[in-house]
């Protein structure tokens, strides 16, 4: 078993790392990859010192079996055939290929049998809010189907990488100093402010990232539901948080919600007002699962149910769902 790491000096390579360290991924050897800028540097991988290789258009990944690419959409759509070519399956981070039909777009406790086909070699891992949605949506789901979804996304420095969580830091540094604030990977100043904008505008009015939420959700949940999305970046550093409206076939009691979201895989039910628990980016960041708290009946739909979750974009977000694609390929 021979594995790969496509862009590792990002925020989202690095967590692969951890990830592949604390699963004890069956893998007997791992390859790194990495731009010009990172080539050469070493990573430490089960007490080893690996060397990141220039990813190039040759053969570097005729031996290898699954390859794990977070390094933007334009390395993806370029690199897509050499990666591929010898029978590598490239499990991809990036939007490249998330709406592409022969593409499965998997969250593996919503549509896991969905990797399973792929002819492409391509299995595309989605966009990280709608994974923290839908792993909470799925139960919910399964008690009446899901007409309509109306989510309000607070979204960390995080998810717009490792030098943005960088930035965030360092605003704050230059506030607290008396200087001048570095503005670079936001379009405003995001320390002390929330900015109602992730990714760009399109015709519709709506952003890529609000978009992404209404088609990723409909492909993964194989549904037509409907989203209306507002994904707004916050001065978190670590961990998205979403509030979510559901409207259903049937109308759901709170309890019954509560019991199937706390029965579900990768989600952890922390709701309790009375002692004011309830999941927060603070806590939730570096964890596994989604949090869920606040659950309770939409007081403007008779058949609606609205909740609050919080979890990890790095981790579930993005490289652990990939790592958990991969642990089911290699089951099945």
């Amino acid at each position: 078993m021979k594995t790969a790491i496509v862009g590792i000096s990002g925020a989202v390579g690095q967590e692969f790392l951890k990830v592949l360290q604390e699963r004890d991924f069956p893998t007997d050897e791992l390859v790194l990859f990495g731009s010009e800028r990172s080539a050469g540097r070493k990573y430490a991988f089960r007490g080893k010192e690996i060397t990141v290789k220039l990813l190039q258009h040759n053969d570097d990944f005729k031996d290898i079996d699954i390859a794990f690419t977070s390094a933007g959409a334009g390395v993806s759509r370029e690199f897509a055939d050499t990666i591929t070519k010898f029978g590598t399956v490239m499990i991809d981070n990036s939007k490249a290929f998330r709406m592409d039909p022969d593409v499965p777009l998997v969250v593996p406790e919503c549509n896991a049998a969905d990797a399973l086909d792929h002819p492409r070699n391509i299995i595309a891992n989605p966009n990280c809010t709608t994974i923290m949605m839908v792993v909470a949506l799925r139960p919910i789901e399964k008690l009446s189907h899901i007409k309509r979804i109306h989510v309000a996304s607070y979204q960390s420095a995080s998810g717009a990488g490792a030098q943005a969580m960088a930035e965030l830091e360092q605003q704050y540094r230059d506030i607290a100093e008396g200087k001048e604030v570095t503005v670079e990977k936001f379009a405003y100043q995001l320390a002390y402010n929330v900015i109602p904008q992730i990714d760009v505008f399109t015709p519709s009015g709506y952003t890529l990232e609000e978009e992404k939420m209404f088609n990723e959700t409909r492909k993964i949940l194989h549904s037509d539901v409907r989203c209306s999305a507002m994904c707004v970046r916050i001065s978190a550093l670590r961990s998205h948080s979403e509030a979510v409206w559901v409207e259903t076939e049937r109308p759901l009691g709170v309890d019954e919600v509560k019991a199937a979201l706390a029965q579900a895989p990768g989600v952890i039910l922390q709701d309790d007002p009375s002692t004011q628990t309830y999941p927060m980016p603070l806590f939730t960041s570096g964890k596994d699962a989604i949090y869920v708290g606040r659950v309770r009946k939409d007081s403007a739909d008779d058949n609606g149910v609205t909740f609050w979750l919080s979890g990890d974009q790095i981790r579930k977000g993005a490289a652990l769902n990939a790592v958990q694609i991969a642990e089911y390929l290699l089951e099945h």
